[in-house]
């Protein structure tokens, strides 16, 4: 197995500090938003193997070799069945198709969706055909592959996920007493489910931008006053003054999840994180559709045909416990599976070798993979196949494939 060195992205709504505390460094000033573990072309976690750059010749004639640091990305390209294993690769072809992080907002991310597998083929293969440059900012796909995620909190992690019934939005903003909300709660009283969510959503995001900079700014000083459940919109608001993904935020559930508690998102819910940290794993794609909350593009007739206007219970996971000790958080999706294991000192080690990939994060203590000490932030890729045991004290997550 070899230790993972990963790249920390610097996004605006990044925090400045709970990945360096969850490291033990000192914090930059700069915000630090997400870690990335895994073999994403943006920014692959790089390995270091022995055999691999020639530094001399031994004294009976032999080259000796020191460790030759590479892209996890091109490891696994040199040999995928090798690395991931026949299965994986048959069933998502010669690449890692799950992608771990630690994300740490300190600030509110864009509210957005992820489309469906087909969606996304199809999607990817329209904007291929006309040429639409990939770095482009109003590319909408930038592959051909669908994003269903899961976000598991290390701290206490604020976030909207997926619409709340039409009738608890329309009161939601009643209560507010703002004149220029009152057609939305109109219309989201007015209307059938689906149609109510999508009538009102339709409207707040192709509405005149001044009168809805008026309509915000009057909604976050009403919601700044009435603190309570409005407290979540006044924060937002203070981040993204005018910006209409404000009201949108208001059709939405806000949902708190306590360290361990976990949520699930599927294709064509919308949802945006507000503030925490946690683990996060994804299928591995760049595919986003943004509703507010962000100066970048927003594709409003595509955003209209992904999302699914109905209203859901967010679903918060808890893990469940297995004979090992494991922890597994459920998920419907075979890209990613997430377990975690509280390690305590003097246990018999745990057998988790796999025929699959997998990576190993710990968040707590000082753990053991194999012959690897693991502290806080610290990881390891396994290949398939590769024997190892975790023994020790602290808290492990493991990032695997469901092939």
């Amino acid at each position: 197995m070899d230790r993972l060195s990963n790249t920390v992205r610097p996004y605006a709504w990044g925090s400045t500090t709970a990945i360096p505390a969850l490291l033990g460094v000192a914090p930059t000033g700069e915000p630090q938003a997400e870690m990335w573990m895994g073999a994403h072309p943006g920014a692959p976690s790089r390995i270091t193997r022995t055999g691999t750059t020639p530094t001399g010749t031994t004294p009976t004639g032999t080259t000796a070799s020191a460790p030759a640091e590479q892209a996890l990305t091109d490891v696994i390209a040199a040999d995928p069945a090798g690395e991931l294993g026949a299965a994986t690769v048959e069933k998502f072809g010669p690449r890692l198709p799950f992608l771990l992080k630690l994300l740490a907002a300190g600030a509110p991310l864009s509210l957005q969706v992820h489309p469906d597998l087909d969606q996304a083929r199809a999607g990817y293969a329209d904007e291929e055909r006309r040429s639409v440059p990939i770095d482009a900012p109003h590319r909408t796909y930038k592959d051909a592959n669908h994003k269903p995620e899961l976000i598991c909190a290390l701290t206490p992690f604020d976030g909207l996920c997926g619409f709340r019934r039409p009738l608890e939005a329309a009161e939601a903003m009643e209560g507010l007493g703002v004149d220029s909300l009152k057609p939305y709660a109109d219309l989201l009283r007015a209307h059938p489910e689906e149609g109510a969510l999508r009538e009102v959503l339709t409207a707040i995001l192709t509405a005149d931008p001044a009168e809805m900079a008026e309509t915000v700014a009057a909604a976050a000083a009403a919601a700044e006053r009435l603190g309570g459940a409005y407290a979540p919109y006044a924060r937002i608001a203070h981040h993204f003054p005018g910006d209409a993904g404000v009201v949108a935020a208001m059709l939405l559930n806000y949902v708190r999840l306590q360290p361990g508690e976990a949520l699930f998102l599927g294709a064509g819910v919308p949802h945006a994180y507000l503030d925490g940290l946690g683990v996060e794993i994804m299928a591995n794609s760049d595919n986003v559709l943004r509703c507010g909350l962000t100066p970048k593009h927003i594709d409003v007739p595509e955003l209209l045909r992904i999302v699914r206007f109905e209203a859901t219970d967010p679903g918060i996971l808890r893990p469940e416990a297995s004979a090992s000790g494991e922890e597994l958080y459920e998920t419907p999706a075979d890209e990613f599976r997430l377990s975690r294991f509280d390690l305590s000192p003097g246990a018999a080690p745990v057998d988790l070798t796999a025929p699959t990939p997998q990576i190993l994060l710990c968040t707590a203590g000082a753990p053991r993979a194999g012959e690897l000490g693991l502290g806080p932030g610290e990881s390891v890729f396994v290949p398939a196949g590769e024997p190892v045991r975790v023994s020790g004290a602290g808290t492990l997550f493991r990032a695997t494939v469901v092939a």
